[in-house]
């Protein structure tokens, strides 16, 4: 796999989609998208993008939000995954916090933790408009990715890398089996059709329709005549600073770094969770700019990194989630389900 140093290069010649950092909102046990009106939620998620993040979120969250977390000043929506958690041999738990995605490109120094956010029309290279238009969500858009009771690769598209040096590592689709001294690195891609009518369904899941076929930015194929709408592919990257626990991985030990929704070997059971909430028509503005990277070629407003680290939102669970735990928030006892 490419060192930083190429992806800068990629990067550099790169001349479609966007690419941003968002900075971490909150980490917290809520998750508006699969337990709407449930505080806390099952397990703790890491959270970033706008403040009307809450446990029950309808209709256009633009139009409650006052900030966001994320680069792109027009972009209210919200992002989140499970959180990693190290197991000390002792049986406690530590959160591993997360640090920005590098390279950090296009004035976005001072991201703090978050994750970076992708949304593509065709690749990294060209957006092809002309052969493949792109529809931009509609409010009240969630749709989520990957489960958390996987136990073997149902989905193309999630992934792990072990970061060492200048290098992200090989693309694996389970958690790696050795220190990584720069982090461990998860990809989520998201489906790119959609059915066109409905902002949700009972999984999640269903109203989407994946024809991703590799873990690399490359071109989903065509949507089928059930889910006909081509709408942006969104993918999160995220770098888990785990580098810090290595010294507490034993010799001969499985991996210790375990999500918060509880043991999972391999890891399969990662997963992504969108909420739209771009700013009228900021998005779809962005992806209709032909070969444009980063800022929709100024199509829409970005901010300084040092403003979108000032959102915030309330603790509205009030549990402990840092420090040394006993056991995962929400799941003591349930650690080995």
């Amino acid at each position: 796999m490419k060192s930083l140093t190429a992806s800068v290069a990629l990067f550099a010649l790169a001349e479609a989609g966007l690419r941003f950092p968002c900075s971490t909102l909150t980490v917290q046990r809520l998750d508006p998208a699969v337990e709407p009106g449930n505080s806390p939620s099952a397990h703790v998620h890491h959270i970033v993008g706008g403040n009307a993040f809450n446990a029950t979120m309808t209709g256009d969250v633009s139009e409650r939000a006052t900030c966001t977390t994320c680069q792109m000043a027009e972009d209210f929506s919200n992002y989140w995954t499970a959180q990693l958690y190290f197991k000390h041999p002792n049986g406690s738990y530590h959160r591993v916090p997360t640090i920005p995605v590098q390279p950090l490109l296009g004035g976005s120094n001072g991201a703090q933790g978050g994750l970076t956010i992708y949304y593509t029309q065709f690749d990294l290279n060209k957006d092809n408009l002309k052969q493949q238009k792109v529809k931009a969500f509609p409010p009240g858009f969630r749709m989520t990715v990957g489960s958390p009771g996987s136990t073997t690769r149902n989905h193309l598209g999630l992934s792990y890398q072990c970061m060492s040096g200048g290098s992200r590592g090989t693309i694996t689709s389970d958690m790696p089996s050795k220190p990584c001294s720069g982090g461990i690195f998860t990809t989520h891609h998201f489906p790119p059709c959609w059915n066109g009518k409905d902002l949700d369904s009972p999984d999640h899941q269903s109203h989407m329709y994946n024809t991703v076929n590799s873990d690399y930015f490359n071109n989903a194929p065509a949507c089928p005549e059930s889910h006909p709408v081509r709408v942006p592919q969104v993918t999160f990257e995220i770098t888990w600073d785990t580098s810090k626990f290595n010294s507490m991985w034993k010799s001969g030990d499985p991996n210790p770094f375990v999500w918060s929704f509880g043991q999972n070997p391999g890891g399969y059971g990662t997963h992504g969770d969108y909420l739209f909430g771009w700013k009228g028509d900021a998005l779809q503005r962005a992806m209709d700019k032909s070969e444009c990277f980063y800022d929709g070629c100024g199509s829409i407003k970005k901010q300084p990194m040092a403003t979108a680290n000032q959102c915030a939102v309330k603790d509205m669970v009030g549990e402990q989630v840092d420090g040394w735990l006993t056991g995962l928030p929400g799941r003591s006892g349930m650690e080995g389900m």
